[in-house]
């Protein structure tokens, strides 16, 4: 059950300029402003409002960096700004719904799947949009939403788990990558309408990549293998997902009718 707060207390949440603007200091709405943009800076997120439905828009972008800090020219997304917000988004008892923009190349696998398994447990109503790309653990990331879409030009790559640095050659290091594969094949095939097989099949591929092994998938190859819902736009997946939160409204509605009758 979700505890009452009140709007001070969702701190980890940008703050949407419309809330307490005082129109007649020009001082209070550049200083809104600036705490937009910072959000959007700091953690590629922001808050936006349309209607009755306030949605949190959250970018995965670049890579995701995990427990080891990436060189400054690398566009990152840093899982200790994600995890936060995730949490606040699904206590706030004013967000209504989350869209999550990915385009990213992959990064840090067990920061990604801790995200990617954050999400798929929210109650909240949640879409995801891959537009560009939404390589290696881009895949769990875009699958972990209710509902995904991918633009016909995105495209997603499926391979197998890699690690950089010192790697021991013994069977134990073999079996732990194997373990990790199992895990992403597992969460993505949980998530998706895309069997085990046929996942795996696609992530060893040998015919599809020059120097490497894997798959890559157009947008529509991507809806075809049962990987993603739906070809589509940002207007498709903001509709959706406004769909999505009208539904819970209503469902939530009703249940509190039957309990008062009860």
């Amino acid at each position: 059950m979700k505890n009452n707060k009140n709007k001070r207390d969702n701190f980890f949440l940008p703050s949407p300029p419309w809330q307490s603007p005082d129109l007649s200091s020009g001082e209070n709405s550049q200083s809104d402003d600036s705490s937009a943009l910072n959000s959007i800076i700091e953690s590629g997120s922001i808050t936006v409002k349309k209607g009755e439905h306030l949605i949190h828009c959250l970018t995965v972008i670049g890579q995701i960096e995990g427990h080891y800090i990436l060189p400054a020219q690398n566009k990152t997304t840093k899982y200790e700004h994600v995890i936060p917000q995730l949490v606040a988004i699904e206590e706030s008892d004013e967000v209504d719904g989350l869209i999550m923009i990915l385009n990213t190349v992959g990064g840090d696998i067990e920061a990604g799947l801790a995200i990617a398994e954050l999400v798929s447990g929210m109650k909240t109503p949640t879409v995801s949009l891959v537009l560009g790309g939404g390589h290696s653990i881009g895949v769990p990331l875009a699958v972990s939403t209710d509902r995904s879409f991918i633009t016909p030009s995105a495209t997603m790559t499926i391979h197998p788990v890699r690690m950089n640095g010192l790697v021991l050659g013994v069977p134990q290091t073999l079996s732990y990558f194997e373990q990790m594969q199992e895990r992403i094949v597992r969460f993505v095939s949980d998530n998706s309408d895309i069997s085990p097989d046929r996942f795996r099949e696609m992530m060893l591929a040998t015919g599809e990549l020059v120097m490497d092994v894997g798959t890559v998938l157009s947008g529509e190859a991507a809806v075809n293998e049962g990987l993603i819902d739906s070809l589509g736009s940002l207007s498709d997946a903001l509709t959706c997902l406004y769909e999505m939160i009208n539904e819970n409204k209503n469902n939530r509605d009703n249940f509190d009718i039957d309990t008062s009758k009860g």
